[in-house]
């Protein structure tokens, strides 16, 4: 009887690539990827997270067609955020197991499928469900960016995720915006219809334009899901780089949680859609996107990570004087925001060289830490905003910080004592 495997492929059900030549096309990346491709990354990536924030100033409308209370339409941001985290969990690491361009058209027709169901609602129960699926299908953008990655070559490979992410972050800005104007047109529903429209061209031009992905893996499902508890256990980066997610991503979700509470209250009593202007303020973090994943591809990351740790700290000064300074508040806001994109790049970057083999399960085992921290932050924002008000929280948001700069710190002289 032979010895039983244990070594790092069979954990992770990697197929090893001969030595002379890469395993598959999808592994060798061989030429630069085009400009064009990237902008159709970028847009697809953009328009599938959009669909997690299109309810959310339709919350109103939703309310009164449906006649839920204001407390039941609340819950449909929960729940398709809900879906999403299902999503990263069962559907990403699907990358790895199945032919990639197959498997982002399927989940471009699905979303659509639901985004179109959603709009027909004709009661709470289909609207609720409809929303459930929406968050699953949306992890079509991480699906997407992993691909991304795996097309790139290795020198352009934090340049590549780095833009196509700053397409991520200006669907997530664009589509309340989107979705406001489409709903004063036609009514909430046509938000709705006009996504699942976009979701179904862009199905067709990525079926036009993407290469085919052979699987990677001869994994079963199940064996496929445990692995990516494996790479968390064999990757000590995966780890690291996970935890300054998480960190980073509670603190944004503390500064965004209660953020309109505040400027919706004394002294400043703003109306709702100049409260929403405020979410203008992350175009720092798409502009700074391709930035962290040049200085990435040049072995800059670590300066980038404590740059990136000390400013999610100092950041949350001029925000606790944005309670009475307007100004003040921007700044931190873009400060933040350009800090917490740029380490969340760079964290990206640095874990898709892990394993070419499995950066679909990397995707999926980084991005559920990261919103698991956001759940985190959400969740304690809220309760010390009630309690403690707008400086408590900026307390809360600056110990995330200062936590990301220890970690930071301790990594720093563990490797030097090694």
């Amino acid at each position: 009887m032979g010895k039983p495997r244990t070594d790092a492929a069979h954990l992770t059900g990697s197929r090893p690539a001969p030595s002379s030549a890469p395993s598959s096309p999808y592994l060798a990346a061989p030429s630069s990827l085009a400009a064009s491709t990237v902008l159709l990354l970028a847009i697809a990536i953009g328009a599938s997270a959009a669909s997690l924030y299109y309810a959310q100033p339709l919350l109103a409308s939703v309310r009164d067609d449906l006649h839920l209370s204001s407390a039941g339409a609340g819950l449909t941001v929960t729940i398709t955020q809900l879906g999403y985290a299902v999503g990263l969990i069962l559907a990403v690491p699907l990358g790895d197991l199945v032919e990639r361009r197959r498997l982002v058209m399927i989940m471009c027709c699905l979303n659509a499928a639901t985004l179109a169901l959603c709009g027909a609602s004709p009661n709470a129960l289909v609207f609720f469900a409809s929303s459930a699926l929406i968050g699953v299908f949306a992890a079509t953008a991480q699906i997407l960016v992993a691909f991304s990655a795996n097309l790139a070559r290795a020198e352009e490979r934090g340049k590549v995720v780095g833009t196509v992410m700053s397409g991520l972050l200006l669907g997530i800005l664009a589509a309340r915006t989107v979705s406001g104007y489409l709903a004063q047109l036609g009514g909430w529903r046509s938000v709705y219809w006009f996504a699942a429209g976009l979701m179904l061209l862009l199905a067709l031009a990525l079926r036009l334009r993407l290469p085919q992905a052979p699987p990677v893996t001869d994994l079963r499902y199940s064996a496929l899901l445990r692995s990516v508890l494996a790479l968390v256990r064999e990757e000590p980066v995966l780890r690291i780089r996970s935890l300054y997610g998480a960190l980073a991503f509670a603190g944004f979700s503390a500064l965004w949680a209660p953020l309109g509470l505040m400027l919706a209250g004394p002294p400043h009593h703003l109306s709702t859609g100049l409260i929403g202007l405020f979410g203008l303020a992350g175009m720092a973090g798409a502009l700074a996107a391709p930035l962290a994943g040049r200085t990435a591809d040049r072995g800059g990351s670590a300066r980038t990570t404590i740059l990136c740790a000390v400013l999610l700290t100092l950041s949350w000064l001029p925000t606790a004087l944005g309670h009475t300074s307007i100004p003040l508040l921007i700044l931190g806001i873009i400060v933040f925001d350009f800090a917490c994109q740029s380490l969340h790049i760079t964290n990206q970057s640095e874990i898709y060289r892990l394993r070419p083999d499995a950066r679909s399960r990397l995707t999926s085992a980084y991005m559920t830490c990261y919103f698991a921290g956001g759940v985190v932050g959400s969740a304690l924002a809220s309760v010390i905003y009630a309690s403690y008000g707008w400086s408590g929280d900026c307390v809360l948001g600056a110990a995330f910080g200062g936590c990301t700069v220890l970690l930071w710190l301790g990594q720093t002289l563990r490797a030097r004592a090694t």
